[in-house]
């Protein structure tokens, strides 16, 4: 065998070897990320729990398991949902860590936060603290019905939006849900404006009604935990509607109903319930 051939043969079985090697270390890395976003809940949720399958994730068998890109991990029977609970997107659980803020702190937080929006016609209607965060309700001036949910932190003080159905149902004041994504109007429509800043002025009217609203919540808390009931009054939003879960005829949660679709998103980040000021 002459010496090109040789060179020619040992080049041509190294680049074999590169071959067989990114290949195997594609394929292994392939099942190692399918594995981990399997046992994540990304791809079809946990092997150790017997929750009902959601899209892209999974939740436990404590009452409400499905959920969207994300599970919850809690056995107080509010376990799951989309983006929420313990999977993407959702909150911290520090309950019986740090020490849950008062009404007036959180009071304090939003009406700072809201006078960073320049939007005169938004108010403060209701604060709910829990022992995770303060959830407030801010409506508009003109018109009564809800704008934004907030979320404030126990620790920072700090105010945000609160994720699930406020920032992808939210038709008026949320780019993400206004016409967009997970809104029942379309996926991924929308446009780019400050968050608490109409995107437009004439959003389309829920078809959902708040009795119908409110039948689809409770027949989703017979089926998936029975003895909870709603409260008696639906909070409506611009594509959705956001109700209270009552145990014993106490506050122990809350979840949001499209105005659309009349799909249920439970609110799982919360955590226990402490107290409610209205304004």
């Amino acid at each position: 065998m002459n010496k090109t051939l040789k060179i020619a043969l040992i080049v041509v079985g190294s680049l074999l070897g590169v071959v067989v090697l990114v290949g195997g270390g594609f394929w292994a890395g392939r099942i190692l990320t399918v594995r981990t976003l399997q046992q994540s809940s990304l791809l079809g949720g946990s092997p150790f729990y017997g929750g009902g399958p959601g899209m892209m994730g999974r939740g436990f068998d404590d009452g409400f398991g499905p959920g969207m890109m994300g599970r919850g991990n809690r056995r107080d029977g509010i376990g799951a949902g989309m983006m929420g609970g313990r999977g993407m997107m959702g909150g911290r659980d520090i309950s019986g860590v740090v020490k849950p803020l008062t009404v007036d702190e959180a009071k304090t937080a939003v009406d700072s936060y809201l006078a960073t929006l320049n939007n005169s016609d938004l108010q403060l209607k209701e604060i709910m603290v829990f022992d995770n965060n303060a959830y407030a309700r801010i409506v508009e001036k003109s018109t009564g019905t809800g704008a934004l949910e907030l979320l404030v932190d126990p620790v920072t003080k700090s105010v945000y939006p609160e994720h699930g159905p406020n920032m992808m149902w939210n038709l008026k004041y949320s780019p993400m849900g206004s016409g967009g994504m997970m809104s029942g109007r379309g996926m991924m429509g929308g446009g780019v404006s400050q968050y608490g800043t109409p995107l437009t002025t004439t959003p389309a009217e829920n078809t959902v009604t708040s009795d119908q609203a409110l039948t689809a919540a409770q027949s989703y808390l017979d089926t998936n935990l029975a003895g909870d009931k709603t409260a008696t009054d639906a909070d409506k939003f611009y594509g959705y509607y956001t109700i209270d879960i009552l145990r014993d005829g106490k506050t122990v949660g809350m979840l949001s109903v499209n105005g659309f679709s009349s799909q249920v998103f439970v609110h799982t980040w919360h955590g226990t319930y402490v107290e409610t000021e209205e304004y």
